[in-house]
């Protein structure tokens, strides 16, 4: 790997960190309704055409590290199809900070195209 492949690696990771997190508590208030990881991750999936940059494996972290800062409630059902099944849900401390976060993501977004867009900072 490149140098330059090492840094788009980091990159991606820190960035898709922080919107994976934003955009599981956006789906899961949008549901309304508890989900399992699974039910997650297809519906990811079907909002990004099947090309989404949060794959099924790598939202169990972030749905784990969700549910230990308090942002989601969570509870385990006996599955007679299979190994139990957690169903998480946002929880009124989700629903505040992914309210803030929403807000910080608008002005970063616009800042950034601003920068980064045509003519950049100086168009």
């Amino acid at each position: 790997m490149t140098s330059a492949e090492a840094h788009v690696k980091k990159f991606r990771k820190e960035l898709h960190s922080g919107i994976a997190a934003m955009v599981l508590l956006a789906l899961l208030e949008r549901a309304g309704v508890e989900m399992y990881g699974y039910q997650i991750a297809k519906e990811i999936g079907a909002k990004a055409g099947g090309d989404s940059f949060l794959k099924q494996g790598a939202i169990y972290p972030v749905l784990r590290s969700l549910h230990a800062a308090g942002l989601l409630s969570s509870r385990v059902e006996v599955s007679m199809s299979g190994p139990p099944r957690r169903y998480y849900a946002i929880s009124p401390m989700g629903r505040e900070a992914l309210e803030t976060w929403r807000g910080v993501w608008s002005d970063l977004r616009g800042f950034v195209d601003a920068l980064i867009g045509p003519g950049g900072a100086n168009g």
